[in-house]
């Protein structure tokens, strides 16, 4: 056997087994085949390549049978000249073929490749925020990686792979059933020596391919959490460099040690099978050499069958293990239909809406919502379980009946205490989530009649911890403008009082901001975020604790940008520093979900004892 036919026996030996315990879906064959529809121009004429240079496999050694036979032992110059020419045309041929094949299988793949990830990344996107906090970011990412790699094997190498040995194999053995059924018996006969040994050796090196995945997995883990910024500062302020070290260094040798382990064990296999496949030949060389002697077969044709002999085990092998390779194929297109068979709970309507122009009115009309469910958001197969545990979902109302309109142009201030239901209002308003019952209107239009593109152009939000991408200021604040001009970005970073700092850097907006952007102060980030705000120009803006973490220098500064971006818009605003919002027009108190008083600064006081009291709370001398 070649090197390469013995490298094809071994991935299919070494694939994993048990995906054949695993049941398909119905449809799920029937759904695959659709993707092929849009490649089946290039499918047909990779089948046809293949085809023709699995004819191919059988016509070398019989040409070398005629140079022997015809040329040589029967002294006939011509014949050795002329076939020798015609081996060297169909190499040639077949590398022609083999080049061919290559491209069509390269473009078929990786055309699946780009359709599958992109289908997934879309879908992944219209998800809502419930589904990213129960997902485990590697396994999504694995799907749209390792998964999509797998599901586009079966147009390829799984495809073109059984086309390829069924035919080669009915061409061979027939072939070397013509020549010599005594030596095509013999060669059948020695396929067990051949196969169980492989057979032996792939499903060890399947375990133990297992066991290094999961172990790279974990060391993988700790580095991802030691790596990102906010791992870095924990480890140096809690944690102990030498222990850290240590503990890497247990599990990069347990890495170490299966490597090794691995390594020897491929070359057992590989020396295995080229053992094996040699000791065949040379039982078949001693076999069909005695029949040379006797007469029974010409020299010529026992050298064509020890050649042939060498493209039969190689496709028995392979198809032999063919379920496999085709349930490998379907398991990765199921996992990747897992995916984007995740129905988006916040869905554009039929006929969407845009909203009426000018100021824009906010109004909840008996609103309740409870969180999202694992069932109608999440795959459990993507969750980070805690001991092979999923937790247990809860279905409490986080908001319960809840009544209030904002005026256009004006601020409505929600307080109260931590959980009780503020952040939920603003997602609600932003329509990253739909309410569970009641209804939600802007500009006196149902919010779920109106699409998440207008709703995303009109709302602007600036949380307490703003995310910025690890790349340029210019990029982070055109993510909210695509056409925005560098004048209109220096606008809006002076209306946000950041101006001068950027323009203090060396490398001014095109500095990088780093990931989740730690090279900036807290203060530095915010008022960035908020001439992204300003940037987009949204009639509606959204204010979570925009100034929570800052010190007092640097949320006077970031009040001052704020009050600019909320002059003339409606906004909403969630504080815990009542300084911050005592001129509202409306401030509600929101407690354990419910709306338990809405007025003036001066009526809460007076009237509301919640209000008074965290008021209390806060400027008690």
């Amino acid at each position: 056997m070649s090197q390469m036919q013995i490298w094809e026996t071994y991935r299919s030996l070494t694939r994993d087994g048990s995906v054949k315990k695993r049941g398909i879906k119905n449809g799920t064959i029937n759904r695959v085949l659709g993707y092929a529809t849009p490649l089946k121009v290039d499918i047909t004429l990779l089948i046809v390549v293949v085809v023709i240079d699995a004819f191919l496999v059988v016509s070398q050694p019989l040409l070398f049978k005629r140079i022997i036979d015809e040329g040589i032992s029967a002294g006939n110059r011509n014949v050795v000249i002329t076939t020798s020419i015609l081996v060297g045309v169909l190499a040639i041929f077949s590398a022609g073929l083999t080049i061919i094949s290559r491209l069509y299988s390269s473009r078929i793949g990786e055309g699946l490749i780009l359709t599958l990830r992109t289908q997934v990344f879309n879908h992944v996107q219209s998800q809502p925020i419930a589904f990213f906090t129960r997902t485990q970011t590697g396994s999504l990412i694995s799907r749209v990686n390792g998964d999509v790699i797998g599901a586009q094997q079966a147009f390829t190498s799984t495809l073109s792979g059984i086309i390829s040995n069924g035919i080669s194999l009915v061409i061979v053995l027939s072939t070397m059933l013509i020549l010599s059924w005594q030596i095509t018996l013999t060669s059948l006969i020695l396929l067990p020596v051949f196969l169980i040994p492989a057979k032996f050796m792939g499903k060890r090196v399947q375990a133990l391919s297992r066991e290094q995945m999961n172990l790279n997995s974990e060391m993988s883990q700790t580095m991802t959490e030691r790596f990102n910024v906010s791992g870095a500062l924990l480890v140096k302020l809690f944690g102990d460099p030498k222990n850290e070290g240590n503990s890497f260094f247990k599990k990069a040798a347990r890495v170490k040690d299966i490597g090794v382990r691995i390594a020897m064990t491929n070359t057992v296999f590989f020396v295995a099978l080229t053992t094996v496949a040699t000791i065949a030949t040379a039982i078949v060389y001693g076999f069909g050499g005695s029949l040379v002697v006797s007469g029974v077969l010409t020299l010529g044709t026992l050298l064509a069958l020890t050649a042939l002999l060498a493209r039969l085990y190689g496709p028995l092998t392979a198809l032999s293990n063919v379920r496999v390779d085709i349930m490998t194929a379907l398991v990765s297109f199921e996992r990747v239909f897992e995916v984007l068979d995740l129905e988006p709970l916040v869905k554009d309507s039929k006929n969407p809406q845009n909203l009426p122009q000018g100021p824009l009115d906010i109004e909840f009309n008996n609103v309740s919502f409870s969180y999202p469910t694992r069932a109608d958001v999440g795959l459990e197969t993507l969750e980070l379980a805690t001991d092979g545990k999923i937790e247990n979902d809860t279905n409490n109302l986080v908001l319960n009946n809840v009544s209030f309109k904002v005026k256009p142009g004006t601020m409505l201030a929600l307080v109260g205490p931590s959980g009780s239901g503020k952040t939920t209002i603003s997602q609600l308003i932003a329509r990253l989530y739909d309410p569970t019952n009641g209804k939600v209107t802007v500009g006196n239009v149902d919010i779920k009649e109106v699409s998440r593109d207008e709703i995303r152009k009109n709302v602007g939000v600036v949380t307490q911890d703003s995310h910025l991408f690890h790349d340029s200021i210019k990029n982070n604040l055109i993510y909210a403008k695509e056409d925005a001009s560098d004048s209109e970005m220096w606008s809006a970073l002076e209306s946000a009082q950041i101006s001068d700092f950027v323009k203090s850097l060396p490398d001014k907006l095109d500095t990088i901001v780093g990931d989740r952007g730690y090279r900036l102060s807290g203060g530095e980030k915010q008022r960035i975020a908020i001439a992204r705000v300003f940037l987009k120009q949204p009639r509606i803006v959204i204010l979570d604790e925009a100034t929570a973490h800052l010190d007092n220098e640097n949320e006077a500064a970031v009040q001052v940008a704020l009050a600019t971006v909320l002059e003339n818009r409606t906004s909403v605003v969630i504080a815990h520093r009542l300084s911050t919002i005592i001129n509202a027009e409306q401030i509600a108190v929101i407690k354990e979900g419910h709306l338990i008083a809405i007025g003036s600064h001066t009526d809460l006081l007076k009237d509301n004892g919640v209000y008074s009291d965290l008021y209390n709370q806060q400027f008690a001398v």
